[in-house]
């Protein structure tokens, strides 16, 4: 694989991006990871699945610059497989946990807030769904994953002000369940992976689906009219002005 390093160890396989210095998500990033999350979930090794970044950061989200080239039937290509992508992972048959190794911003957060956990380093890592910030609305399946996990009221707190959270406060937010440090989240990580894996696989298949169907079948009701909003948001020129001053990297 080109973006992604497996590691499997006592049945927790650790898949780890590892693309530039920012872990940014392209097109070819989202099928990479699709077709190992497949892969991994038709495994009958695999227990339990950590997702982790490599460097400073889990990921800084989309590839902007990448995608300022892109025409818009391209865009929405890339964005239907990347919904489907964390649709997938937020019902994915075995557990998910979500090491956040730093900055776990914009579509890095859709990703960690799909999973089943999140660990996430103190310091000055942040995680963010800060959309708003630069012009750009969100998907009808993050909005509901952050309800979903924050409830209303918070959820709106966190989405209309595009906070960077530190982990601490992302903690007390309910945006993480746990925070670490840079040295001990692999090993606590595996700790909780396993805690997850010592469950009956069958039983956390059933009981998952009934915790968290409802929700994915609410996100895939209004997730294509919500692709087709953020699109036109996305190309209009003040969104657009922004996006290209926002080419950091």
């Amino acid at each position: 694989m080109q973006f992604l390093q497996l590691k499997k160890e006592e049945g927790i396989e650790i898949v780890t991006l590892t693309r530039g210095k920012v872990n940014a998500l392209n097109e070819h990033v989202i099928e990479e990871m699709t077709d190992c999350f497949n892969t991994l979930a038709d495994d009958s090794e695999v227990k339990a699945v950590i997702i982790t970044g490599q460097g400073k950061f889990f990921s800084f989200g989309f590839d902007i610059p990448e995608f300022l080239h892109y025409p818009k039937e391209d865009f929405v290509r890339y964005l239907n497989k990347f919904t489907d992508f964390y649709t997938a992972l937020f019902l994915y048959p075995k557990p998910v946990i979500a090491a956040l190794n730093g900055h776990t911003i914009a579509g890095g957060c859709m990703i960690a807030v799909s999973c089943d956990y999140r660990i996430m380093i103190s310091g000055k890592a942040k995680i963010a769904l800060n959309e708003i910030n630069f012009g750009s609305s969100l998907f009808a399946g993050s909005v509901e994953l952050m309800k979903l996990l924050l409830g209303q009221r918070k959820a709106e707190e966190a989405i209309y002000s595009g906070a960077m959270y530190s982990a601490a406060e992302a903690y007390q937010l309910g945006l993480i369940d746990r925070v670490s440090t840079e040295e001990e989240i692999g090993s606590e990580a595996k700790n909780i992976a396993r805690m997850y894996a010592s469950k009956d696989g069958v039983a956390f298949k059933s009981i998952k689906n009934l915790l968290r169907k409802p929700a994915a079948e609410e996100m895939r009701k209004r997730e294509q009219d919500s692709i087709r909003e953020f699109v036109d948001i996305w190309y209009a020129e003040n969104t657009w002005k922004k996006l290209q001053e926002k080419k950091i990297y």
